[in-house]
């Protein structure tokens, strides 16, 4: 099915989200006719509404989808938190309907170049910095797709000068079929999301399609520090150009010593020193040669990269510096909604730290984040559904200083107790937010307002 083959025909968004509000707009756009339909019959269909572009006009479907709508409908585009395996999808799929995401809508409609971002950590800060040092070489840049920015909505505008920086989640990889970045980048693939996937080589697959339609003139950019991706380079159809933090490649970005260096046919290129970046940790350093690789690929000279990774601040609320209070230093890193994220975030850290665990149950293991403390977590704070969970892992693992705590509040003023001058105070969770905040934005935001209102002296 192409695009000109949906005018005048009868399309299903499932989920009323910032995606399904923009797919809607999508789809009018090209003279579709949009069904927006909600499983929450709880929902009020006028604030819905209200959301809809100026000239949008969508028939809405709260609760359960009448079949005379399902039996019309020529196309299925699902918003990412929709799963792909429901008997609601599967019936449509049966029939021979077909299901796209976001993303294919998207691309589909969109003109210009594109660069795919996906991985289990990372993504946003290396988007955001692919996005700037683009949009320092080039005059029309949109940075799209799970960092909040819906990619159908900046897709209309797009012309063939257009550069679109996507970063893409499992979730929105799940329902691609043509889409083909330009450069795609794969940055790392540990345990995540498996109450959706069911297993590892579920989620793998859904990160690996990001680079499922490119060929060798098209550039993926991969981590050969994860065994995942590693493995994913033998069989990836596009061009692969490595990064490592850990080893001397003879092609390739890597880390000597201090030193972020580019090998080409064994000969060594020094780029930067990685004291002259805002941003710390070596989970950090992986993303900036990421991006320095992906936007060479892209065609952006190396002087003007560089120049754009040195003035680059971090993104909020990962591993993100706030204030030092009473001689205490606090870090939010609130996107550390998983194990692996936190591991980076505690590894950042080079002094005694009070940690704030604890949240949303993703069916996670907690034994290499709380092995990841090796030492440097004075007392570990845990709030949420997973907070007895994690505190008899840590137990196990010897961590004696542990507070459960009944609310975030609590948490923070027993982070401030804990905390002597010197010390650090880390918010990395390894939980999603879910239950006690609606996402890890406000978590963040109400951590760093926590902080700012410390006053200097007890």
């Amino acid at each position: 099915m192409d695009i000109k083959d949906l005018v005048n025909k009868k399309v299903l968004v499932v989920g009323s989200g910032i995606s399904g509000i923009g797919a809607v707009a999508a789809l009018c756009h090209i003279g579709a006719q949009p069904v927006l339909f909600d499983a929450n019959d709880k929902l009020e269909k006028e604030a819905i509404r209200e959301k809809f572009a100026q000239g949008t006009e969508a028939d809405i479907v709260l609760g359960e989808l009448p079949t005379e709508i399902a039996e019309e409908v020529s196309l299925l585009v699902l918003s990412p938190g929709v799963p792909t395996d429901t008997e609601f999808v599967d019936g449509f799929r049966q029939r021979g309907i077909p299901i796209w995401g976001e993303i294919e809508l998207a691309y589909r409609i969109g003109k210009g170049c594109v660069i795919g971002i996906t991985g289990t950590n990372g993504k946003t800060t290396t988007t955001t910095l692919v996005g700037e040092i683009m949009s320092a070489h080039c005059r029309d840049v949109d940075v799209v797709g799970n960092i909040g920015n819906p990619y159908t909505l900046t897709a209309l505008d797009s012309t063939e000068d257009t550069v679109t920086v996507a970063e893409i989640s499992s979730f929105q990889l799940e329902t691609v079929e043509r889409f083909r970045p330009q450069v795609s980048a794969i940055l790392n693939i540990t345990p995540d999301h498996l109450n959706r996937h069911h297993t590892m080589e579920n989620y793998a697959a859904a990160k690996e399609a990001i680079a499922a339609n490119q060929s060798k003139e098209q550039t993926c950019v991969l981590n050969y520090e994860n065994e995942y991706t590693r493995a994913f380079g033998d069989r990836c159809p596009a061009n692969v150009v490595w990064f490592s933090s850990a080893r001397r490649l003879t092609d390739g970005f890597y880390l000597d010593g201090e030193e972020i260096c580019q090998a080409t046919g064994g000969q060594e290129t020094r780029l930067m020193n990685i004291h002259d970046m805002n941003l710390v940790g070596t989970c950090n350093v992986e993303n900036v040669m990421a991006a320095i690789a992906i936007t060479q690929a892209m065609g952006v000279p190396m002087d003007k990269i560089l120049s754009v990774v040195r003035q680059f601040k971090a993104v909020e609320h990962r591993i993100e510096f706030v204030a030092t209070k009473r001689g205490v230093d606090y870090y939010n890193d609130s996107k550390g909604t998983n194990p692996d994220a936190a591991i980076q975030g505690i590894r950042a850290m080079c002094k005694p730290t009070v940690l704030i665990g604890g949240g949303y149950d993703k069916q996670s293991v907690y034994d290499e984040w709380i092995e990841a403390f090796d030492g440097k977590v004075k007392c570990l704070v845990l709030i949420g559904q997973t907070r007895e969970k994690i505190a008899d892992c840590a137990k196990k693992h010897g961590v004696e200083n542990i507070v459960l705590a009944d609310s975030f509040e609590e948490a923070f003023e027993v982070c401030v107790d804990q905390a002597d001058e010197g010390d650090a105070v880390l918010l990395s969770p390894a939980c999603a937010s879910w239950g006690m905040f609606p996402n890890y934005e406000v978590r963040g935001k109400l951590f760093k307002e926590l902080v700012n209102q410390l006053e200097e002296t007890k």
